[in-house]
């Protein structure tokens, strides 16, 4: 349990909860603190599928600029592969992850919300890239991880403007999977990723990891990634159980347990 990061699990679902007062700053200690949260769910095997929430008022307004003002480059470069690497950590979570929107999700908080599988944003809630106006650009993925969602253009448009953008628009260009009131946003993604939560988990697994992996080679590439991950399942007993119980009783009719 850190400071300012803490996990709270129930009925299979992990939440990493950022909890500092007022707008979740990132600072530092805060990216240390996401990157030990997302190791603990991605090890749980108590833990079928996770949100990120930032609670009632914010998602997370951005990295902390008083931290980072005065860093000469030498100093940034270091700073800026652990801040990747904390957020990358969330990324690899072999689980379903939902990323809970409210209020404000700006710069390293939205880059944080782009580690997510899914993103669920309330009405009032804004999204956007604002490093630009900073005189610098987004360093913790914003460059590579928003393209890939929402296409080269529209990303360069939040990039090279730093503007916000609302839910509503974030729904129209894929930045959001779902919008809905306000006093829902958390459980609206805890209701997203329930779904997931009694499927096979090795699967699932395989299935993020070869997808995600997937997007970053060309499709011969991607294609044995899918292989292989598809024929590794037949070593696992939930491919045995579900085979069987299709035979026996018809689809959707299997347990797993998750080996």
């Amino acid at each position: 349990m850190g400071e300012f990061v803490r996990v709270e699990v129930a009925e299979r679902i992990a939440t990493i909860r950022l909890d500092r007062p007022k707008m979740n700053v990132l600072n530092t200690q805060v990216q240390g603190e996401i990157a030990e949260a997302a190791a603990r769910v991605g090890a749980d095997d108590e833990v079928s599928a996770v949100v990120v929430y930032g609670g009632e008022r914010v998602f997370a307004a951005g990295a902390d600029i008083k931290e980072m003002a005065d860093l000469s480059y030498p100093q940034m470069a270091e700073r800026s592969a652990r801040l990747q690497a904390s957020f990358t950590a969330v990324t690899r979570i072999g689980k379903p992850v939902v990323a809970a929107i409210t209020g404000y999700a700006l710069g390293g908080g939205l880059e944080l919300a782009l580690c997510a599988d899914f993103r669920v944003v309330g009405e009032s809630a804004k999204l956007g890239q604002p490093e630009i106006m900073l005189g610098i650009i987004p360093g913790a993925g914003g460059t590579q991880r928003l393209p890939r969602l929402i296409g080269p253009a529209r990303a360069k448009d939040l990039v090279f403007s730093g503007r916000q953008v609302t839910a509503a628009e974030a729904l129209a260009i894929g930045l959001a999977d779902k919008v809905v009131p306000d006093a829902e946003v958390y459980p609206a993604a805890v209701d997203l990723v329930r779904q997931y939560a009694g499927g096979p988990a090795l699967a699932i697994r395989a299935a993020k990891q070869a997808i995600d992996a997937g997007l970053e080679v060309d499709l011969a590439t991607g294609l044995e990634i899918e292989r292989l991950a598809f024929s590794a399942l037949f070593a696992t007993a939930d491919q045995k159980s579900g085979m069987r119980s299709f035979i026996d009783e018809g689809p959707g009719k299997a347990t797993f347990a998750g080996r």
